[in-house]
């Protein structure tokens, strides 16, 4: 709890440097409405991890590099050779210490898109702060949390980065993927149909005072 509180003042702190204190009373207003009431509705798809062509899923994009990252001294290196991918509100060195995965694509030592893997609750909790029905113990993983720089969208990157993840997922021995995208997404959407998962659920989550409920719906 200490640790996720100095999270969020790390990024208020640089929500009030970077963009004002205009947008930091208004992200503020946001951030506290959400913690009273809040909803989403998020599509579920389950990935089986099957061997694929890795050329089938190459971005349009030259000459880029792709790291995976286990942990925050794997990123201080990778820091020291001109790749940081970790933002500056300590989101992303909270979830490498909780023991998410992160996938980045680089193209001239800029950031073109991360995605996460969690093979634990702990680490999931990290990138989406829901209960999941996740079967960690079975050998089910986590994929979440993707972002794309708006300079390189349109190039594949999204999905490259699930293909990245899934091939790792299954050169590790996990039995399969789950991604729960939310429902106005429609950029995952799509690019989780290259992918070919099974969609098997739609939920929709409420938070209320802090207590989450949650509701299946038809898909």
């Amino acid at each position: 709890m200490i640790r996720k509180l100095k999270v969020y003042l790390q990024r208020f702190r640089h929500i009030l440097q970077t963009e004002g204190l205009i947008s930091l009373i208004s992200r503020v207003a946001t951030f506290l409405g959400h913690r009273i009431f809040w909803q989403d509705t998020y599509y579920i798809y389950k990935h089986i991890l099957k061997e694929r062509n890795e050329r089938d899923f190459l971005p349009r994009l030259q000459n880029f590099t792709f790291e995976i990252v286990h942990n925050n001294h794997q990123a201080d290196e990778l820091a020291a050779r001109g790749y940081e991918f970790r933002s500056p509100d300590g989101e992303d060195k909270y979830r490498l210490s909780k023991g998410a995965i992160a996938f980045c694509v680089f193209a001239k030592g800029e950031l073109t898109h991360k995605g996460w893997v969690a093979m634990t609750e702990e680490a999931q909790k990290s990138i989406l702060n829901l209960p999941l029905k996740i079967d960690f113990p079975a050998g089910e993983a986590f994929c979440g949390g993707t972002v794309t720089n708006p300079k390189y969208r349109q190039m594949g990157l999204m999905v490259y980065g699930y293909f990245k993840r899934l091939q790792f997922l299954r050169e590790v021995g996990r039995s399969g993927a789950i991604s729960y995208v939310a429902e106005d997404n429609v950029a995952s959407h799509r690019a989780q149909a290259k992918l070919y998962p099974r969609l098997y659920a739609k939920v929709r989550y409420m938070r209320i005072l802090g207590l989450i409920f949650e509701k299946e719906l038809a898909c």
